[in-house]
């Protein structure tokens, strides 16, 4: 299959929050704006039901955000590439190269806004198990144990929201946290402990997920006390944290020790004209909100970068 090679301006790494917003204020500073994204635009808010602090919406769905924020970076014409398999990627040159299977990109500036994904445990039976009880996405798979029992692992905002979600379906939801508090904001812990079908197992953490065609049970370990048990569960939901999904830049821009790209105030990352946004860099708070306040930024100090080298326009 022939590549076909294409320029612009600003070249959008990822299709969230950060991303599209970004490419609206590419838009507006008149560069020629593309998005490339591995899979469709919106990322892991479109499987968000509801969203509380996005200011202006008391309440909505990440999808609904994501079709809002889209629709008016459609206004300026911005071109997307969506299920794209990147092969290669340049960002030290002068002209950065992003290569996917079908076209060869060119660009003078890059945002990089591709996220992260949620964590893995690490421990054996998961990796097996995935899609057989192992899920980390309650709002796609939580219809599937209605009136079952089941386990969310974590402690912040993302594993007591899934919670919640989950009470809709299960019999009973536990939480399972390494430490003997929540990590997640006041009033989803308020929530959290108001409902009957919660239960809290703190100072726990899992050593194995357990079954043969499916999830069974979980061997799980008190830190303080060093006791070993096995809880049954029909499904298991790892909200620990998340991983920056930068392994393709890793060895050309400057990562802290978990992998999240370094920044400056303007979000320029090591390399010159490229930038990031979102989840992937480094941020004292990972939010819906932060993420376009991001691509807001990394995009405007793309189009401030592109007027003092003055080479606007492809």
């Amino acid at each position: 299959m022939t590549q076909k090679e294409l320029n612009y301006d600003l070249l959008i790494l990822g299709g969230g929050p950060a991303g599209l917003t970004a490419a609206l204020y590419g838009g507006r500073g008149l560069l020629k704006t593309a998005i490339v994204d591995t899979g469709v635009t919106g990322g892991q808010l479109t499987n968000i039901l509801e969203i509380e602090n996005y200011p202006g919406f008391p309440i909505i769905s990440g999808y609904d955000l994501v079709e809002k924020i889209e629709e008016h970076a459609d206004k300026f014409n911005i071109e997307k590439f969506i299920m794209q398999e990147i092969k290669k990627v340049d960002l030290v040159s002068p002209i950065k190269t992003i290569e996917t299977t079908e076209n060869i990109f060119k660009a003078k500036t890059v945002v990089i806004a591709t996220g992260a994904k949620l964590m893995k445990i690490g421990v054996p039976g998961e990796i097996e198990l995935i899609g057989r009880g192992v899920s980390y996405c309650a709002v796609c798979d939580g219809a599937f144990f209605r009136d079952k029992e089941v386990c969310v692992i974590g402690g912040g905002n993302a594993a007591v929201e899934e919670a919640l979600y989950l009470t809709r379906f299960a019999s009973k939801v536990n939480i399972i946290h390494r430490r003997d508090a929540l990590r997640a904001e006041r009033m989803y812990q308020e929530r959290a402990a108001a409902n009957p079908k919660i239960n809290f197992i703190w100072d726990t953490v899992v050593t194995s997920v357990n079954g043969t065609d499916k999830v069974e049970s979980i061997s799980v370990q008190n830190v303080k006390t060093g006791e070993n048990s096995e809880l049954k569960t029909d499904a298991v939901f790892p909200y620990i944290g998340y991983s920056p999904n930068t392994e393709l830049f890793r060895e050309q821009i400057k990562l802290d020790s978990k992998g999240f790209i370094e920044t400056d105030i303007n979000l320029a990352t090591s390399c010159e004209g490229v930038f990031a946004a979102g989840d992937v860099r480094v941020s004292p708070l990972r939010q819906v909100v932060i993420s376009a306040a991001d691509g807001a930024i990394s995009a405007t100090s793309a189009v401030k970068y592109l007027e003092e080298k003055q080479v606007l326009h492809v």
